[in-house]
């Protein structure tokens, strides 16, 4: 992870200049509460609701974090009543019990404690400090806001917001509270309010008395109503809808949080890359759409972004620029399918034929070496089966990305490694950059790196957790590889090894 360099020195000149006006004991108090495994259970109890931020003190987004948690902390602190936040160092031995109980699995984490930590719901709001107070602020409050005016409404919705509205012709009953209880679940991610008046509302039928949700947004039709009370359908009605027919990828913010929307879900995913300034966008971006509105009630959801903003996810899918105008298409199974250098009226026969199942499965890899003399083999998506699954050996394989300092650290060691297996033909050390491969997720159970591997001669998979040294990776391969008269080995080892997270884990995480 990146570092910003924040050290002590300037996080104290920071907030001594946030504070100057203040005595000099309210000038050196930390806000934010201090936490480790002594104390967390206790303080967690104390507290109806807090906000507790799991980090790590080498983790350079969690440096960065430090000042701005720490002014929101402040402010937050003079509320009425006060609002809590809290850290927990969860890179600490002794707190690791803690950190896998929340399943951390990177820095840094915030998670919003509610009854005494009975409820636990994700952060999902900004980094810096006023951000964080008005998300913070909005939280802590009720799941759903009552609209009792046409001036609540109108601060409730606005004009840019998404935001679900329950009309209710009482405030009980079955229909509300499956509303409030999907209100509550959803609440770190969309915006719910309640009514007993729809002619409060700025749009649709105003006689409506309910029980109706009317979902309204920016975009599309402007709302859409739902009477579907049912806890699963209500919360999907909730989500689909809240993400544009055709989502926009592009430099303008207002579109960006539509587009994690669209990546969080689960549908299959249609997107389209394509030159916004190019002569043929605007006819490609209409036939796409087309297509998008007659594949309603599908199951997939489409994107189209412009490929100079795009860079980073044609990057994620190892394609070039030279392919733009393109449609990629991912499953939820991770599968994806590729039509590279589309023209118009290939859009709809495309899909037609992916809807079909006629259409092969693309699969991002690096070409094959011409030469792999290195003790170390390298391995890509393309020759994975040849090399590992079917080539009848041993194989200790290591998942990493070129940027991971412990991956580096670990590559002169594996070197060791494969020198010493090198007259015993039945053994291959092997790596391959997951950053530049798609991975069998099914065999492969890849969120950190570097992850290892041993996959047996006779096809039995162990994921790697003992040290890294030439004699402990030597040992574990003697130990699991088959007896050369076929016994089977007894291992059961079942682990996940990796200090840092991948490219497409890491940027959810980020807060």
């Amino acid at each position: 992870m990146a570092s910003n360099g924040f050290a002590m020195l300037p996080i104290l000149v920071l907030a001594l200049f946030a504070s100057s006006i203040r005595s000099e004991e309210t000038e050196t108090k930390e806000f934010v509460l201090t936490l480790d495994h002594s104390n967390f259970t206790d303080t967690i109890n104390k507290h109806d609701f807090i906000v507790v931020e799991f980090y790590a003190p080498w983790c350079g987004h969690c440096k960065s974090l430090a000042p701005e948690y720490e002014k929101a902390a402040a402010e937050l602190s003079s509320q009425s009543p006060p609002i809590f936040l809290a850290k927990i160092d969860a890179s600490e031995e002794s707190n690791k019990g803690i950190a896998n109980e929340y399943k951390i699995q990177g820095f840094p984490t915030i998670k919003i404690l509610r009854k005494g930590g009975k409820s636990v719901q994700d952060y999902n709001g900004p980094r810096e400090a006023a951000g964080i107070v008005t998300y913070v602020k909005k939280q802590s409050g009720p799941a759903s806001a009552e609209i009792k005016s046409a001036d609540g409404a109108a601060e409730v919705i606005g004009e840019k917001s998404v935001v679900a509205v329950g009309v209710f012709p009482k405030l009980s009953g079955e229909e509300f509270d499956s509303f409030m209880a999907v209100a509550e679940k959803l609440r770190a991610d969309y915006d719910f309010a309640h009514t007993l008046d729809a002619k409060l509302l700025p749009r649709g039928d105003s006689s409506v008395a309910g029980p109706v949700v009317r979902l309204f947004k920016p975009f599309d039709e402007l709302f859409v109503d739902s009477k579907d009370f049912n806890g699963e359908a209500l919360e999907k009605f909730v989500k689909e809808s809240s993400i544009p027919l055709v989502t926009v990828f592009d430099k303008d913010p207002s579109n960006h949080p539509y587009v994690s929307k669209f990546f969080d879900s689960p549908a299959t995913k249609v997107m389209m890359f394509v030159n916004f300034t190019g002569e043929t966008a605007e006819s490609l971006k209409s036939k796409f759409r087309e297509v998008a509105t007659s594949s309603k009630g599908q199951d997939l959801a489409f994107l189209v972004g412009d490929a100079e903003s795009s860079q980073g996810a044609l990057q994620y899918f190892g394609l070039e620029e030279s392919q733009v105008p393109l449609i990629i298409i991912q499953t939820s199974d991770s599968k994806k399918y590729l039509k590279a250098n589309v023209v118009v009226d290939q859009i709809e026969s495309w899909m037609k034929d992916f809807k079909d199942g006629k259409v092969a499965a693309h699969k991002k890899s690096q070409p094959i070496p011409a030469e792999n003399n290195e003790p170390v083999k390298v391995v890509v998506a393309e020759s994975l089966d040849d090399m590992v699954f079917n080539s009848g050996k041993n194989v200790l394989i290591e998942f990493y990305a070129p940027w991971c300092g412990h991956c580096q650290k670990l590559a002169p060691i594996l070197d060791e490694v494969a020198l010493a297996f090198q007259n015993d033909p039945s053994v291959i050390v092997a790596k391959l950059d997951a950053t530049a491969n798609d991975i069998p997720s099914d065999t492969f159970d890849v969120k950190g790196f570097p992850t290892i591997y041993f996959r047996s001669a006779d096809g039995k998979v162990v994921v790697y957790e003992g040290s890294r040294t030439k004699e402990d990776f030597i040992s574990f391969i003697e130990k699991n590889k088959p007896a050369s008269h076929g016994e089977e080995s007894s291992t059961s080892t079942t682990i996940r090894s990796g200090e840092h997270k991948t490219e497409e884990s890491a940027a959810k995480d980020e807060l």
